[in-house]
């Protein structure tokens, strides 16, 4: 249990984004719209990443959805993440 308890402070918080919001922080990030299909907007960075984000109203993006998308598509950690986040907000 204590180890546990020392894992999640080590490890940060992300934060609870819509769909709009993580579109407007990965445009800082330089990628670009390159399509939309419905509500899923297929975001390219110049690098060749590629990743879609759901865009739903004001729905809030799932946690396991956000973390997958951090980590796989957007090939960061959680800490670069929330920092970029907290400057552009």
């Amino acid at each position: 249990m204590k180890l546990f308890l020392n894992l999640r402070i080590i490890m940060p918080q992300l934060p609870v984004l819509s769909g709009k919001e993580m579109v407007r922080i990965l445009q800082n990030l330089e990628f670009t719209i390159t399509r939309i299909n419905g509500s899923h907007f297929r975001l390219k960075h110049a690098d060749g990443r590629i990743t879609t984000i759901p865009v739903h109203g004001n729905e809030d993006l799932p946690k396991g959805l956000l973390r997958k998308i951090v980590r796989e598509d957007l090939e960061m950690d959680f800490d670069e993440f929330v920092r970029i986040y907290n400057k552009i907000k």
